[in-house]
């Protein structure tokens, strides 16, 4: 198949932990791979926000990323994308009608509004891979969320003008069904995690005699980054290890680092919380290599990538009991979970976990396996191609219905 997937601010080639940089940009990159693997051909759009990014990037053998230019060159956070989306979809619109892919693949809602726009008129099938969704994240932030006015009808719209609306997790399921979307036209497809490169033996990031917590992602506060700090207080002796932000060299000036320090010292523990920065994607495997213990406990998350990718290296993982780590990640089988926005419950939980070694060993071990057959990115790129390759069918068969005529 040749599959165009849109992506408008999370592309595969940005480094997951800087601003709008996260899961949902490895999740594009790796299933655009994995699926190029299969002998599809893809192509990634994404917004043009350099002038030095050249239109056309080969990814890798099937893969290419097309940059759209659309928006201001520069950064751009993505709540502010939205009155350019005409501009994306017209684009697309032009682009396929010239050369049509045989399905559009659109993540985050402001890619579904610019594919299905751009696809109607050509007849083209949407796939929706929403990654987050604006009336659970208006739950938990409530005036905090800076997300833009409408975003909750737009995507009720799109999930329910999609061909197919993929899923990552049970929840998600529900609260897709909560916004409308008909049960018929979901399937639920989870993230994946590269068990090639992420394995439990390999290089690890130095470290010292200290039991070690590791944090890695995005470190906006409803990460629940704040919150493993404040847990680490009753912790003795542990270190907090936390990746994520800007470059090393930048991080007196982010405006969350800052947050983090004046929380490490209201805490009490600046001598133990060491902030990394951005790591880079080939790096990650040592960095968690390295931990005891990987902490994933934001206050809601979609699904969660880090848990998948400490467990793929043989890691025991303490995570919030939300979202799709209550699939992933299993209490007491693979890790532990904990309520989010909890330090007392995270703390007690980390030092039952860092006094039994045989309990970290054997969480780990089972994390693994059930990583390896669940998750990996072939086994999620062969699920999203059937979805695909269902939504075709259905589309031939609406399309070979002979029209019925009206009697006089």
């Amino acid at each position: 198949m040749r599959i165009a997937m849109v992506s408008e601010h999370a592309s595969p080639l940005a480094a997951p932990g800087e601003p709008d940089a996260g899961g949902q940009n490895v999740h594009v990159g790796e299933l655009a791979k994995a699926l190029a693997a299969f002998g599809h051909e893809v192509t990634v759009w994404t917004r043009r926000d350099s002038a030095d990014s050249a239109e056309n990037v080969r990814m890798g053998p099937g893969v290419t990323v097309r940059h759209v230019p659309f928006g201001p060159l520069g950064p751009l956070p993505k709540d502010q994308m939205v009155p350019y989306l005409p501009d994306l979809a017209e684009a697309l619109r032009q682009a396929w009608s010239l050369d049509p892919p045989d399905v559009v693949h659109a993540h985050f809602w402001m890619s579904g509004l610019a594919a299905l726009a751009a696809a109607r008129p050509l007849h083209l099938p949407v796939v929706q891979t929403f990654h987050a969704l604006g009336h659970v994240k208006r739950r938990h932030l409530g005036d905090a969320d800076t997300s833009p006015d409408g975003r909750v009808l737009a995507e009720r719209a799109i999930a329910r003008g999609a061909d197919r609306v993929l899923a990552t997790c049970g929840d998600e399921l529900f609260e897709l069904a909560r916004l409308g979307a008909p049960r018929r036209r979901v399937a639920v497809v989870p993230c994946g995690v590269d068990t090639d490169a992420f394995l439990p033996a390999g290089p690890v990031f130095e470290r010292g005699e200290r039991p070690r917590l590791v944090v890695l992602g995005r470190l906006v506060r409803r990460k629940g980054v704040d919150e493993a700090i404040d847990a680490l207080r009753r912790v003795p002796n542990a270190e907090l290890v936390i990746a994520g932000g800007p470059a090393e060299e930048d991080l007196g000036d982010d405006p969350d680092i800052g947050r983090l320090r004046a929380r490490a010292s209201m805490a009490g523990v600046v001598d133990r919380v060491r902030f990394l920065g951005k790591v880079a994607r080939i790096d990650v495997p040592a960095l968690l290599r390295s931990a005891d213990c990987v902490v994933c406990v934001p206050w809601f998350e979609p699904f969660g990538m880090v848990p998948l990718e400490a467990m793929a290296c043989a890691r025991p993982v303490v995570a919030s009991a939300v979202g799709g780590m209550n699939d992933t990640v299993v209490d007491q089988v693979t890790g532990l979970h904990v309520p989010p926005r909890r330090p007392d419950v995270l703390a007690a939980t980390l030092r039952k976990l860092l006094s039994s070694p045989a309990m970290r060993q054997a969480f780990g071990a089972a994390g693994r396996t059930r990583v390896v057959a669940r998750y990996r990115w072939d086994r999620v790129a062969g699920a999203t191609a059937e979805v695909y390759d269902q939504v075709l069918t259905m589309r031939a068969q609406q399309q070979a219905q002979p029209v019925a005529r009206v009697g006089r």
